[in-house]
């Protein structure tokens, strides 16, 4: 049977996601990386603050920009860091996952071949 994510893995796994977004684009605004990430404005607006008071993110402004409220999200030093942790919990996590999907796969498929044999 599926199970739910428990909220400090989704939390956690936000983070990471976020992360690795900034470090691709940089430049995106907080609208793009909520629409990429399939998350909320506001959980991406609460998750970058959360990552810029730990000093995992700085804020920079585009000086050629017109558009003053234009940011740059950069990673510091810091936040490689955390961002490497985070990679090595979520893809540990996605293995377990992944192992439980192929058991509850190969026992349906189990299931399914008893049931379709004659006579059962």
């Amino acid at each position: 049977m599926a199970q739910l994510i428990p909220k400090e893995n989704r939390a956690e796994d936000t983070r990471f996601r976020v992360l690795r977004l900034l470090e691709e684009s940089p430049e995106l605004s907080q609208r793009q990386i909520a629409d990429q990430l399939g998350v909320s404005l506001g959980g991406v607006n609460y998750c970058l603050h959360a990552l810029i008071d730990k000093g995992f993110v700085k804020i920079q402004n585009f000086q050629d920009n017109k558009n003053k409220l234009a940011y740059a999200y950069l990673l510091t030093p810091k936040g490689m860091y955390e961002k490497s942790k985070l990679m090595a919990n979520f893809l540990q996590r996605k293995m377990k996952e992944y192992e439980a999907l192929k058991q509850e796969i190969d026992a349906l498929q189990n299931e399914l071949k008893k049931n379709e044999e004659p006579g059962s």
